[in-house]
């Protein structure tokens, strides 16, 4: 019975964050993922609301990876991580999970689409560094500052 109740709680609550409510629908999805704290889905679209709606990008991100941890070959929380990345300003990370998500998910037209909408990265500007060592990091901030 707890499984019903928790589904469709889940279900209002996608439905309300497809609708732009994220705020209510995180009431719904904190409630299926107390229901049944093991669901990964559950637990990966309350990241999402957490993220829209509380702006707790460290809450939302930890639940997000760890709805991953449960199930990685689900294309849906590869895209839920890479949102929630994104509304945090983390671009290089989303990329980073789009990346992974389409090295086992080559075919998903969403992932795709989504990676596709990010771009493609500039190279380093000292090549000879690596891409995250600390100065191509900075140096490329300031590159996207000054470029606009």
């Amino acid at each position: 019975m707890a499984e019903d109740s928790a589904l469709s709680e889940f279900k209002l609550g996608v439905k309300l964050l497809r609708k732009g409510e994220p705020g209510e629908a995180f009431q719904y999805l904190r409630h299926a993922a107390e229901l049944d704290q093991k669901n990964p889905y559950y637990l990966s679209f309350l990241g999402v609301s957490v993220a829209r709606s509380q702006r707790k990008w460290a809450a939302a991100v930890e639940l997000c990876e760890k709805a991953l941890s449960l199930r990685r070959n689900e294309a849906q929380l590869y895209l839920n991580l890479a949102e929630v990345y994104l509304s945090a300003g983390q671009r290089d990370d989303a990329v980073a999970v789009l990346d992974k998500g389409l090295i086992y998910f080559g075919a998903d037209a969403r992932i795709k689409r989504a990676r596709a909408n990010l771009g493609k990265r500039r190279s380093p500007v000292l090549p000879f560094l690596d891409r995250g060592h600390i100065l191509n990091r900075s140096l490329g901030k300031l590159r996207r500052r000054v470029s606009g």
